[in-house]
């Protein structure tokens, strides 16, 4: 079980933060704004852990968080445990496009 709720976790910030949409080039924020960022994602987007659909302000979070404040705290690990399709869809539903073959967390994202 709580490799389940871990995972659910994961699951969570990865659609909280819209890992693999592209947000447009706003200036380099900085380590505490992104982990302002990631907080306040969490926080509205907290009910997705128990298997809630994403609230709008939550959707809101995922549209216009940045990646680059997410992409270096998703180890390849960490993505294993994620139902991908099940975060591509939620964060698709927010209305954040989601590359194809965009790989967050691996070894080769820039």
């Amino acid at each position: 079980m709580e490799a389940k709720r871990w995972s659910s976790f994961i699951l969570l910030v990865l659609v909280v933060l819209g890992i693999w949409g592209v947000n447009p080039a706003d200036a380099a924020l900085s380590a505490a704004q992104c982990k302002v960022e990631r907080r306040v994602g969490l926080n509205a987007c907290k009910p997705v852990i128990y298997g809630k659909n994403p609230s709008p302000a939550c959707c809101e979070r995922v549209r216009v968080s940045h990646i680059e404040c997410v992409c270096p705290v998703v180890t390849p690990k960490l993505a294993a445990l994620v139902d991908l399709n099940r975060a591509i869809r939620l964060i698709e539903g927010c209305g954040r496009r989601v590359p194809r073959h965009y790989q967050c967390g691996s070894i080769t994202t820039p």
